[in-house]
């Protein structure tokens, strides 16, 4: 159902972990998706697992850099979306008023890619395919299916996605302002709200499908997660937010998926 072969620029096609405990994040992810890996070289020694569901690549695991263990950033899920020119689309994120924490660089041959934040720091990965398109299965049992942008400032980043991928947003609950879910042509791919507590800063995290959140989240939690969020009933099922034992903060959802 969900096999890919190419995405169309503005989509929402990847993720990888960077994590304090790269052993224990596989088992987590392995007991509660059936993840296996392929360990892959990365250059300077780094290991980039692939994690795999029925041979499809889902996602990635690696190590947090020391940089950022440094400045104390947690453990964290990276979000990437495809762009047509990664060069192109990063100067333009620029001018547009967002940041480029690490300008266009290749990755082996895998692809390009840049990583930038929104005006309200919000950081998103930008990836210009080579041989590697991203998830090469969504949208089914422990792949991902949904990505979420917390914002401090939700005017200001839809402002900034809009220029930048030429996304549209249909807002939601009361008012059409609790939630925007976000249109890639005409596609769901993704949502933007606004940061629930003071001082929490801006970030994406994504969900991956599970069949039942309820076991889901007693799943994490035998495993050392924390549930977080829910679960929540929303028009298209169920969902969860959680973090694992390291503290990267995810979600799970049930129920209706895309294609």
């Amino acid at each position: 159902m969900g096999a890919r072969t190419q995405y169309r620029a503005g989509t929402v096609s990847w993720v990888d972990l960077a994590t304090t405990d790269v052993d224990g994040a596989k088992r987590f992810y392995t007991d509660l998706f059936g993840w296996d890996y392929d360990d892959q070289e990365a250059g300077g020694g780094a290991i980039y697992s692939m994690a795999r569901l029925g041979g499809d690549n889902v996602a990635a695991i690696n190590a947090q850099r020391e940089d950022e263990r440094a400045q104390g950033v947690p453990a964290h899920w990276n979000n990437y979306v495809t762009v047509e020119d990664v060069d192109a689309s990063a100067a333009r994120a620029g001018e547009l008023g967002g940041a480029v924490y690490a300008e266009p660089f290749d990755v082996l041959t895998a692809g390009r890619m840049a990583v930038i934040a929104d005006p309200a720091g919000a950081v998103l990965c930008l990836w210009q395919a080579g041989d590697n398109i991203g998830a090469t299965r969504v949208n089914e049992y422990g792949c991902l299916t949904w990505n979420d942008c917390v914002s401090t400032d939700p005017d200001a980043a839809r402002s900034f996605y809009e220029g930048l991928f030429g996304w549209r947003y249909e807002g939601m609950g009361e008012g059409g302002t609790e939630y925007f879910v976000c249109f890639n042509g005409e596609r769901s791919n993704g949502g933007l709200l606004k940061t629930p507590q003071e001082g929490m800063p801006s970030f994406w995290y994504p969900y991956f499908a599970v069949e039942n959140v309820d076991d889901a989240k007693s799943r994490i939690e035998s495993l050392g997660g924390t549930s977080l969020i829910g679960p929540q009933e929303i028009p298209a099922g169920r969902f969860l937010v959680a973090s694992d034992p390291q503290g990267a903060m995810f979600g799970v959802t049930e129920g209706e998926l895309d294609d």
